[in-house]
């Protein structure tokens, strides 16, 4: 496999539950994903065909849907599970999430977590 193929999906912006503080318990936060998945498109380039490559309007839908549904305490465990969500459901070999939770330290723009995890990481 071409593991120099890689399919991107940046800026993906939902709400949930994250935090320890009650007020988070309470408030959805705004939380920005942004994916890095290989992938070997060599087929889906032959094919031009949807059914032969990574659907990331798939793979967005259901993060939306798990991110949005979601209630961990802490990032590490939501992006650690991204991760899982990611290689498990849609087959991808490796996958790097960057997890923003923008606004949770005063003074600053951006803080999160970067993983990278592949599939061998969930057997």
């Amino acid at each position: 496999m071409a593991m120099n193929d890689k399919i991107f999906l940046t800026g993906l912006r939902t709400e949930c539950i994250v935090g320890i503080w009650d007020w988070e318990r309470k408030v959805k936060q705004t939380v920005v994903v942004d994916l890095e998945m290989s992938f070997d498109i060599r087929k889906a380039a032959a094919s031009d065909n949807i059914k032969d490559t990574l659907d990331y309007k798939a793979v967005s839908k259901r993060l939306l849907d798990f991110i949005g549904n979601s209630q961990y305490q802490l990032v590490e465990a939501l992006t650690e599970n991204i991760a899982r969500v990611v290689i498990t459901e849609f087959s991808v070999p490796w996958v790097r999430v960057r997890l923003n939770k923008q606004g949770a330290i005063r003074n600053s723009r951006d803080v999160g977590i970067s993983v990278e995890r592949s599939a061998e990481d969930y057997l």
